[in-house]
């Protein structure tokens, strides 16, 4: 790391296989929309396998590319493309193998947000991915994962994405390690994203866990976001909040569900570095349960904070 200017321009980098390309993302992201020109980004590494511990490349693709554009990195399509993914080759843990093409584009200063109405859920949108494993095991996923989520709302749709080692370039190649994933978005009517995903963890032997409980786990982590109440998920809370201290002067908000540990600790290190206090506000009681505050509720958070003004200059 060389510490300065943010350039940008076209990078390549091998990741370690230690972690997941979406965790060294979830770093770039915040600094790319502020380097002197676009970022085009070749990444190479583990694209899937980590998904109990980091978010994946399908979940930053989902998840916080769109609030990438809600501050204005890409908004207007007609100074350009805005921010995209395109995953190239896949890799599961531990051996990994893949790689992930992003653009970033550069922006002058990010726009303050006002996300606080999560909406009704219209629909819900998945992906079951495979590394090197029988075709049928991503379909046993959807299967069981729409088995769950149908029964709540019509419109689901759960696509199989099926990877051999025979196709060692190009898409539909993956890496040395098998893999099996599933990642599942529900949009809402006021277009807010909420997304969970979990993964076959590759140090359990063989048979341990069915396909079908992964579909399973994946659509009861989804509608768990959904009974949380928030605007964004559990996993982008700290993204959102890093974006929401760097636009310029003027009132953010933004509204989640119950705030994770991660979140209270990001909270911490904000007000640390950038002297930035958010205002903290529990409403918006739902029913099931949760984290709770005597009532048997779990309760939506409203945060909102004053930017520091910060520009591309």
């Amino acid at each position: 790391m060389r510490p300065g200017i943010v350039i940008n321009g076209e990078v390549s980098h091998d990741c370690s296989v230690s972690r997941s390309i979406g965790w060294f993302l979830e770093g770039v992201l915040p600094l790319a929309s502020f380097g002197k020109r676009d970022l085009k980004l070749t990444l190479t590494g583990v694209t899937d396998g980590y998904e109990n511990e980091e978010v994946s490349i399908d979940y930053v693709k989902a998840s916080m590319l769109p609030v990438l554009k809600e501050f204005g990195v890409g908004a207007d399509e007609s100074e350009g493309p805005g921010a995209m993914l395109r995953v190239t080759r896949r890799g599961a843990a531990p051996g990994g193998g893949g790689s992930v093409e992003v653009f970033c584009p550069m922006v002058k200063a990010l726009t303050p947000i006002n996300i606080v109405d999560p909406g009704m859920i219209k629909k819900i949108r998945g992906n079951a991915v495979s590394c090197r494993i029988p075709p049928t095991s991503p379909a046993r996923v959807a299967h069981a994962a729409k088995g769950i989520l149908h029964k709540l709302i019509p419109d689901v749709w759960i696509h199989t994405d099926t990877n051999s080692g025979s196709k060692t370039n190009g898409p539909g190649g993956c890496g040395e390690s098998p893999g099996l994933k599933c990642i599942l978005s529900a949009e809402s009517t006021t277009g807010v994203t909420l997304s969970a995903e979990v993964c076959l963890d590759y140090r359990l032997e063989r048979g341990a866990v069915l396909p079908e409980d992964l579909g399973v786990q994946a659509a009861t982590l989804l509608l768990d976001e959904v009974r949380k109440g928030g605007c964004v998920d559990s996993a982008c809370q700290s993204f959102i909040f890093l974006l929401m201290c760097l636009t310029p002067e003027d009132v953010s908000r933004v509204r989640v569900g119950v705030l994770s540990r991660y979140s209270v600790t990001t909270l911490r290190l904000l007000k640390q570095v950038f002297g930035v206090e958010m205002k903290v506000t529990g409403e918006g009681k739902v029913d099931g349960g949760g984290d709770v505050d005597g009532g048997g509720v779990a309760r939506s958070v409203l945060l909102s904070c004053l930017g520091i003004g910060f520009r591309n200059v």
